[in-house]
């Protein structure tokens, strides 16, 4: 998939069919997007290959004890396997969270929502062509994503989050 392809399917099909294309060319398990809200940051889409519920740690997350946090201060988090990155130390999802890449969600004016990622509980790599179109995503998905009041704007009426 391109990132014109992913933007296609975006603005025809809505964010759930979008972002199951996403993760389908990746091995990771997940793919989610996670609101900064204040101090914390909030699951507002998660895409599970294995349809699971979402694990309720996941809901709700401390920035300061995210990986999410280092997409945010240095542009992205690429981490094939959380246990060998000193960044991590601090964090209780070290380990847990084995792979993680990551990327900011950004507004049409570069303003910041929050984080798009593919993660795993196992060891995985990322392709750089998917990291290529990860960052694009993180670009594109703004209008389609719930804002503070849970509206989605600009969006297809069949689009849904996980979250809702």
């Amino acid at each position: 998939m391109t990132p014109p392809q992913f933007h296609a399917m975006l603005q025809a099909e809505g964010l759930s069919p979008a972002m199951e294309a996403l993760n389908r060319g990746v091995p990771h398990r997940y793919t989610g997007v996670f609101q900064v809200i204040e101090s914390q940051l909030i699951n507002v889409f998660l895409y599970d290959k294995q349809h699971q519920i979402r694990p309720e740690a996941l809901a709700v997350v401390a920035l300061d004890n995210s990986f999410c946090q280092f997409v945010l201060r240095d542009g992205s988090l690429l981490v094939d396997n959380s246990m060998h990155d000193e960044r991590l130390l601090a964090s209780s999802f070290r380990g847990v969270v084995v792979a993680y890449h990551g990327v900011p969600v950004t507004d049409h004016r570069g303003g910041l929502y929050g984080t798009l990622c593919h993660f795993d509980l196992v060891e995985q790599g990322l392709a750089s062509a998917q990291f290529e179109l990860l960052q694009a995503a993180g670009g594109l998905l703004y209008p389609y994503l719930p804002h503070g009041d849970g509206r989605v704007q600009n969006a297809p009426q069949f689009a849904r989050t996980a979250a809702g």
